[in-house]
């Protein structure tokens, strides 16, 4: 056991893992093909799945709380990328809609996502990447969202 947090603290993943996501978005959002955040992106991507998806469903899927996920849809429907209708079953509940401008930036979306993929994976074989994206997704069962902070987004 020893040697495992002394391989853990030699690789420094907590810092790591910030300088990368910090740089990944900083470069997403300076491209100049991008005329969405990579925020707005991750809600196109949701709605391209499934139109009209309820606004806790997004949330959750974006691991956001109802402040984060109510402020993200204010500013894509501001941008008019979506729209927000009262559900037709539960008039307090929100559905997300792509309009037809939001339709095209997630085709944008798309294409800048393969191409970033293929940045992010290249020099490294498919097992590797395999292990990354397992290794990455374990981070979320090891350290579960804390449903407090939902209030405070």
């Amino acid at each position: 056991m020893r040697s495992k947090e002394a391989a853990a603290r030699h690789h420094r993943l907590i810092y790591l893992l910030n300088v990368a996501q910090r740089r990944l978005q900083r470069w997403m959002a300076a491209q100049p093909s991008s005329e969405v955040t990579p925020a707005q992106a991750g809600l196109l991507f949701i709605l391209g799945r499934q139109d009209g998806v309820l606004m806790g469903e997004a949330g959750a899927a974006l691991d956001m709380g109802p402040a984060g996920i109510s402020g993200l849809v204010d500013r894509s429907v501001a941008a008019r990328l979506v729209e927000r209708r009262a559900d037709r079953e539960d008039g307090r509940a929100w559905r997300v809609w792509l309009t037809p401008k939001g339709r095209t930036a997630l085709a944008q979306a798309k294409t800048d996502a393969a191409g970033i993929n293929a940045a992010l994976t290249e020099g490294f074989s498919s097992a590797e990447i395999d292990i990354v994206a397992r290794w990455l997704t374990s981070i979320q069962d090891k350290f579960p969202r804390d449903p407090s902070r939902d209030s405070k987004e």
